[in-house]
């Protein structure tokens, strides 16, 4: 049996020091996984993290889905064969910079859901047939079972959020009667208002931090004395935004922490110990004003979170400095690291086949929806992608500036076929000087969504447009035509050189190989927009950085041809091309 006291953690009647790293199964491909976890070993870690993804999981209502990078029995199997204890994080909500925080945008569209994250009865009612179909796959993978998990969490980080604490009741209850019989744990900032508000009494407290151990373990031990120190999360390391700088911290000054943490008699989970990719649309975004919501700052592609096991799975200066740090307080010399699969040598994809979205978006789109104003991605029922919006605006009339509100996340405006300005949320909210002719003018909008918020009071976060006015006057008799992106090349384009005209254009190449093998791709001279490697959705690009380069693992490559297709939204380069490059460009 798995214990816990104040003086730390038993196994079977032996003490053990819980020596942890987050590894996020759905950021890194399975057959990956068994590499992975052979380099936190490597490291001197004794156990495993991960979060438990509900999007990820339930794409849509009763529609489940635990294959693939959702083989959550697949993990924690592999996380046992790697001689590795287990926690796993199965909140209804992770953070984890991912899209939403975990919560999927379908809870967005159902009038029955009033709020999120508390004991309303709508979405407690999703929440309870959640846990029906994720808590009795996680109850075999138990210790208590013969299995390697440890402990469960009830919710994540619940005191930087709200004060419901019968709602962590309440799911610690759920959990209970469905079969988890491991201890229940939450994590928390160190302040008392946090610890306050995200604890559960008879349940252990554990706190996140990346500095000053002895402080937050003090107040830890102020507001719960009984139980032992744990840093759920030390933050090793940090995430970047689109736009912004790209985050590093010093291995030393992570070292001289992790350090600071196992001298005091802590336990810790390294977070990340290997952060991997956010494929597809998985990114979230956060507020610069977290209490507030405003500024918004979507997350980049990479997830590599300058973690000591990089986005490859390499070690890095920081590993080396952590293995030293752990090797003083684990059981034994650990193993060494294993080596990384072979490159594949740099060289250039030219893209000679084209297609304009305008030309196929009947095709890519499940059919026009009218409503008297713009309906929301969630009211059409898609999580993330494209929408073209379009109305008429009555004329003659002057030039009058045409204005958008509640854009969430960017707009290409349309003039009667011709691109008008370019509007992003946060920024340019209006097009000046739109006149419309005697026959009225058609005005279009393209609109493009970004992560949804993962953390604070932007949760919850929308897509698509509010609304647009010319002048002061609301446009009304709007037509949607939705295209989802992200999971599968869009099916049914037509490859010609269809790139003339207005609007985003696919463009689509090949890449041919001896065998797979590791890449990262570039793409300089384009602007924005999507890659997909043999349809899977490698994610995001955007010029303005910080992150230049996608990681391409190597199980998508299969012998002999490969398909690349980028969706290019704003420009592409004269010479349409992408780049394999042998080393990551981050920032």
């Amino acid at each position: 049996m798995f214990r816990v006291s104040p003086e730390g953690f038993s196994l079977d009647g032996r003490p053990v020091r819980l020596l942890s790293g987050a590894m996020h199964y759905f950021r890194t491909l399975p057959e990956q996984w068994p590499h992975r976890l052979g380099q936190l070993r490597a490291m001197g870690l004794n156990c495993v993290e991960t979060y438990v993804p509900w999007n990820l999981h339930e794409p849509r209502p009763g529609v489940h889905d635990f294959s693939g990078t959702a083989d959550l029995d697949r993990f924690l199997t592999a996380t046992r064969e790697a001689g590795l204890h287990a926690i796993v994080r199965p909140s209804p909500y992770i953070c984890a910079e991912w899209e939403n925080g975990g919560l999927p945008w379908w809870l967005l569209s159902d009038p029955g859901v009033r709020a999120l994250r508390c004991q309303d009865p709508g979405y407690l009612a999703h929440v309870e047939r959640w846990f029906d179909e994720l808590l009795p796959r996680l109850v075999p993978h138990q210790v208590t079972h013969g299995g390697n998990v440890l402990m469960m969490q009830i919710e994540n980080e619940y005191g930087s959020y709200g004060t419901d604490t019968g709602y962590l009741r309440h799911l610690a209850r759920l959990a209970r009667e469905r079969g988890v019989d491991v201890p229940l744990f939450t994590s928390d900032g160190p302040d008392d208002f946090f610890l306050t508000g995200g604890s559960v009494p008879g349940h252990l407290a554990t706190v996140n931090f990346g500095s000053r151990a002895g402080e937050a373990f003090e107040r830890l031990a102020a507001l719960r004395p009984d139980d032992p120190p744990v840093c759920m999360e030390f933050w090793c390391g940090w995430f970047d935004h689109w736009g912004d700088d790209h985050v590093v911290r010093a291995p030393e000054d992570a070292a001289a922490a992790l350090d600071e943490i196992l001298a005091a008699g802590g336990h810790v989970n390294l977070y990340m110990a290997h952060g991997g990719t956010n494929f597809a649309t998985w990114a979230g975004a956060n507020t610069k004003d977290p209490v507030t919501g405003e500024r918004y700052a979507p997350t980049v592609t990479s997830y590599d979170y300058d973690a000591p096991v990089d986005e490859r799975g390499g070690v890095t200066e920081k590993f080396r400095a952590f293995r030293e740090v752990l090797s003083r307080y684990a059981d034994g010399p650990p193993p060494e690291p294993l080596p990384l699969p072979p490159l594949l040598p740099p060289g250039r994809v030219e893209l000679t086949g084209s297609v304009r979205l305008f030309d196929v978006i009947d095709r890519l789109s499940p059919g026009p929806t009218c409503a008297p104003e713009p309906p929301s991605f969630e009211e059409l029922g898609i999580a993330h992608g494209l929408v073209l919006y379009e109305t008429t605006v009555p004329g003659p009339r002057g030039p009058y500036p045409l204005s958008v509100q509640g854009l969430a996340d960017r707009a290409h405006v349309f003039v009667d076929g011709r691109l008008a300005g370019v509007l992003e949320r946060d920024a340019a909210d209006q097009v000046p000087d739109v006149a419309v002719g005697a026959s009225g003018t058609r005005v279009g909008l393209l609109v493009e969504s970004m992560g949804r918020v993962n953390y604070g009071m932007g949760l919850g976060d929308r897509k698509g447009v509010r609304r647009v006015l010319h002048t002061q006057q609301a446009l009304h008799g709007w037509t949607a035509r939705p295209v989802e992106l992200g999971h599968g090349t869009p099916d049914g384009l037509p490859w010609g050189t269809g790139d003339a005209g207005p609007g985003p254009v696919f463009h689509q190449g090949h890449l041919d190989v001896a065998e797979p093998a590791d890449g990262y791709l570039a793409l300089p001279g384009w602007t924005k927009g999507y890659v997909w490697v043999n349809g899977f959705c490698l994610g995001r690009y955007w010029d303005r950085g910080p992150q230049r380069t996608l990681y391409l693992p190597w199980p998508l490559l299969r012998p002999g041809r490969n398909e690349i297709v980028v969706l290019e939204l704003d420009a592409a380069p004269a010479h349409p091309s992408v780049e394999l490059r042998d080393a990551p460009e981050l920032g």
